[in-house]
């Protein structure tokens, strides 16, 4: 751990390369300064405008300070992997959620079978569990869940084949299985049947999902999960806006009524349903291009190339790996509660290193002044110099207060 925080301290923040650059530029214009004070004042007042460069306390004080705000994120359960994160945060206006396993629990539930012709219920999740045994995602979770409790076993794969944001297909005893969305089978032009459209639009009113089963192109039935949304987003959503995010949206896979009904029970700006994993990359960019700065939450590989295309790309452990590999980010309690507290930690951290420039910057325009006008000597501008950077090294170094009292 703390050879990632100590890996995400090495980036450069816009306030530390500003004043680095101030620092380099400078550099000629101290040492000519330093011949020019020694040959009209004295070797004394030279030395005070040669020690009087800012440089090396702003190399100091700018590391310090982000590594001791990336060891308090850490210790509030958020590892930050890559610590320009931090300073995108600060620009961020708009923020994504993906739906399934983010905005809801990871566990979704069975919550009702629905069988076609002649299959029992059963028969049905046998074949939709078989086929999800490889799948790590929550429906695939959730159904396999469902059939162990309900003590089947399920037959071995011949061949499978998944199709990121459809669903997936798989041979099974020479049988064709088919589990995934209605648009998954609307592709491999399979026709639901009226009984299931009902259920569609019954299971979307009570903000369920529905996932379709066919077996050899011919429709069998149906499951319909249920999830439940994680006690902290609606307060989440509150604390966010108060954080000055202007615009927050559900980007989806899920269909449009169970999307929309969640999006409005949060107090959502906006939601994306339907959406295929390259489509919510496009979304990002979308708004990007209308001068937005977008993070993503998500946690699935449905997510993965928005994340990519994001400006700071965020995940929950728990999450697919895929997920948690790409996210600049990580949520190491699984949940959202500690969202807010990345914003305002990226906070502190620009006001701290805007502090850690200014206390770099004092004893020099002092000195200066002190020796040209006011005949300062050495030893008194080296105290002046070394009051300022242990200053500035307090300053750097209070997070790690904040620490201290996070485990008293």
């Amino acid at each position: 751990m703390d050879q990632i925080l100590a890996h995400s301290a090495d980036f450069e923040d816009r306030t530390q390369l500003q004043g680095i650059q101030w620092a380099e530029k400078a550099s000629l214009s101290f040492l000519g300064g330093f011949i020019l004070t020694t040959f009209l004042f004295g070797t004394s007042a030279g030395l005070v405008v040669l020690t009087s460069h800012f440089g090396t306390r702003i190399r100091i004080l700018a590391p310090l300070g982000t590594f001791s705000h990336l060891k308090l994120a850490s210790q509030k359960g958020i590892l930050v992997k890559d610590g320009r994160a931090l300073e995108g945060l600060i620009q961020v206006d708009t923020i994504l959620f993906d739906k399934t396993g983010t905005l809801t629990n990871t566990a979704l539930s069975v919550f009702k079978i629905i069988v076609c012709d002649d299959y029992g219920e059963d028969e049905l999740l046998t074949y939709a569990a078989a086929a999800e045994s490889k799948m790590t995602h929550p429906i695939a979770k959730a159904i396999l869940n469902h059939a162990k409790a309900s003590n089947l076993s399920l037959p071995n794969l011949d061949d499978s084949k998944y199709q990121v944001g459809y669903g997936i297909t798989v041979s099974i005893e020479n049988r064709v299985i088919q589990v995934g969305s209605a648009r998954f089978m609307k592709t491999e032009e399979i026709v639901l049947p009226e009984k299931i459209e009902q259920a569609m639009s019954d299971a979307h009113t009570q903000g369920h999902s529905i996932v379709m089963v066919a077996v050899n192109s011919k429709f069998i039935g149906a499951i319909e999960l249920q999830s439940v949304v994680r006690s902290e987003v609606k307060q989440l959503v509150a604390n966010l806006r108060q954080h000055g995010i202007k615009h927050i949206a559900i980007v989806s896979g899920d269909q449009s009524p169970p999307t929309k009904k969640l999006a409005e029970e949060l107090g959502m700006d906006d939601y994306f349903s339907d959406i295929l994993p390259e489509e919510k990359a496009n979304i990002v960019e979308q708004l990007q291009k209308e001068g937005k700065s977008v993070a993503f939450v998500g946690d699935g590989i449905n997510d993965a190339i928005a994340m990519t295309k994001a400006n700071v790309s965020i995940s929950l452990t728990g999450a697919s790996s895929i997920a948690t590999d790409i996210a600049e980010v990580v949520l190491m309690d699984g949940t959202l509660h500690h969202l807010t507290d990345l914003f305002e930690i990226a906070k502190q951290l620009d006001t701290n290193l805007q502090a850690s420039l200014g206390m770099s910057l004092v004893p020099t325009a002092i000195n200066l002044t002190g020796v040209f006008f006011f005949n300062l000597g050495y030893t008194t501008a080296i105290v002046i110099k070394n009051m300022a950077f242990f200053v500035g090294l307090g300053n750097a170094m209070l997070p790690l207060r904040k620490i201290e009292k996070l485990k008293g």
